[in-house]
């Protein structure tokens, strides 16, 4: 029989050939199980039971490091569901051990979605066009921003789309995200105005949609998700908005304002390319247009006449 490390190493190639997950992915899982492993110490597939899974639950939720910084939840409930994974694939070789099902997860505060609106997302937009850059950074960051609000596409999926993808005639194109699912995603005008106007000042012959222009190096590499995160950072910065704009808060605006807009939460669901619409679900509570009519219907009628 084969030991946990032994069995952990098979179930991450099972991860990454068989499930196709992403390199990331695999190599979070191989983290978080390691963990398990290092803290179980030498227990055998048979020798992981409820009792040893909660305290395990307690430790992680007990954990600091030597900087006194402790686990949040959903980074503890990482832990479990990497475990969770780790179970079923065990189960599915019928190596006897611990069901997964017996294992829950801890229940998570309700998430607070950032996203930008009204006058601060414009704000934003425009501030690349007049910002102290070469031309050419201008109309490239510009594009980027138009896109991630108007695709809603996560910052990875940005950063390694390539020129051959997009067509712009057609307004849409096809992104692969998690799990490597085929979406399709469209362009706004603006996106599509100023993604044109970025390509045709274009001179390099890199394959890249977005690339860095650095003068230092002759070759024009893409841009990495890490720069694409500064330059929003730094806009943001410019445009007076004083909390904290990701990537990810492009991503928020641009489901935030379909549902305000109307949009059924399934096609958003499809859209963001959420597998569970229970994901998809964390925009609902600001974007709900009834309550927000019965409120302006009913709250305070007597002191507005």
């Amino acid at each position: 029989m084969a030991n946990i490390d032994e069995l952990t190493k098979q179930f991450l190639e099972y991860l990454e050939i068989e499930k196709n997950r992403s390199n990331q992915t695999v190599r979070n899982y191989n983290f978080y199980l390691r963990r398990f492993a290092e803290w179980a110490g030498n227990v055998s597939a048979g020798g992981i039971t409820q009792e040893s899974v909660r305290q395990y639950r307690l430790w992680l939720n007990r954990f600091a490091d030597d900087k006194g910084r402790t686990l949040k939840k959903n980074t503890q409930n990482y832990h479990l569901i990497a475990l969770r994974a780790f179970l079923k694939y065990l189960a599915k070789r019928d190596i006897k051990t611990l069901s997964a099902e017996k294992i829950e997860l801890g229940k998570m505060p309700e998430r607070i979605v950032d996203f930008l609106e009204g006058p601060d997302l414009e704000r934003l937009l425009e501030t690349p066009t007049t910002a102290d850059s070469p031309e050419i950074i201008k109309k490239r960051d510009k594009a980027i921003l138009e896109m991630l609000f108007s695709t809603g596409l996560r910052v990875s999926e940005l950063a390694n789309l390539k020129k051959e993808q997009v067509n712009l005639k057609k307004e849409e194109f096809t992104v692969r995200g998690k799990g490597d699912k085929p979406r399709i995603v469209f362009l706004s005008n603006q996106a599509k105005y100023w993604l044109g106007a970025y390509l045709a000042a274009r001179r390099d012959m890199s394959p890249y949609l977005f690339v860095s222009h650095d003068r230092a190096h002759e070759s024009e590499g893409a841009l990495t998700p890490r720069s694409v995160e500064r330059l929003v950072k730094k806009y943001s910065k410019a445009a007076g908005i004083t909390k904290k704009v990701t990537p990810h808060t492009m991503r928020h605006s641009y489901a935030t304002d379909l549902l305000m807009n109307g949009a059924d939460i399934r096609s958003v669901q499809a859209m963001l390319g959420h597998s569970s619409i229970t994901t998809t679900q964390i925009y609902t509570h600001i974007t709900n247009q009834q309550l927000r009519d019965v409120h302006k219907a009913f709250h305070g009628r007597k002191r507005n006449k």
